[in-house]
């Protein structure tokens, strides 16, 4: 493909949509609903930024089952168009049967899998979010004419973050909350140190008050400990071109 800008915005929460220049469009993780206030009693504090049976997507990624990142509340929404590809970790499969999804337009990926579609890259990588949560998958993304690591839901992981795919990349996203099995900010800017990417934008942070994460805890640490190397925080609804 001969894309030659990759637009990236920050939906709010692990969320984020890119879309090239032919228009494709690919939505990863995205929280558009309340769900998790009623299953899980965390309410969310962020905004609604999208309707989900409004928002045309070309594929949908889940990096795994939370609700967070796959929201059954949007999910059939966002696939209503009976064209949005999913392509998932393979513990969304029980969700994905639940809610009576079209499994002629689900890929599900293990850890060394690979998608590879449409000008779509995806290669599914190894995180570590706990024990309960074994299938869940970091991704490393080409798209658009650019390189992206984003970890998914992840602790510190020195040999994840170390593997040669990853290697100064366009754009790392990683956790920072620090709660539930993921990095917290310091952890974050040494991923970072470790990765050495081009830019890096930290996520899950604001949108539950149990979560936590502080994005300026996450600067200062990124300014003290590799000034060398770039970082954004994007307010939600922000959108850049790399």
């Amino acid at each position: 493909m001969n894309c030659t800008k990759l637009s990236l915005t920050f939906a709010g929460q692990a969320g984020f949509i890119l879309e090239d220049d032919r228009g494709y469009r690919v939505g990863i993780d995205l929280y558009l609903s309340n769900c998790c206030e009623r299953y899980f009693g965390f309410k969310r504090l962020m905004p609604y930024l999208y309707c989900p049976q409004e928002l045309e997507l070309d594929a949908l990624v889940a990096t795994h089952a939370h609700y967070d990142h796959f929201d059954p509340d949007s999910v059939p929404l966002l696939m209503g168009d009976g064209k949005t590809q999913l392509i998932c970790a393979k513990d969304v499969r029980e969700e994905a049967q639940r809610l009576h999804l079209d499994e002629n337009r689900i890929t599900y990926l293990g850890c060394g899998d690979v998608y590879d579609e449409d000008g779509l890259y995806i290669e599914a990588l190894p995180c570590d979010h706990g024990p309960s949560t074994p299938d869940a998958l970091g991704l490393l993304i080409r798209f658009g004419g650019k390189t992206l690591y984003v970890t998914g839901d992840t602790c510190y992981r020195e040999d994840t973050f170390s593997l040669p795919a990853v290697q100064g990349v366009d754009v790392l996203i990683l956790p920072i909350n620090g709660a539930f099995g993921n990095l917290n900010e310091e952890e974050a800017a040494r991923a970072a140190g470790v990765v050495r990417p081009v830019l890096t934008i930290p996520s899950h942070y604001w949108n539950f008050a149990e979560h936590g994460g502080n994005p300026d805890l996450f600067a200062k640490a990124m300014m003290e400990k590799h000034p060398d190397l770039p970082y954004l925080l994007m307010r939600p609804g922000e959108s850049i071109t790399l």
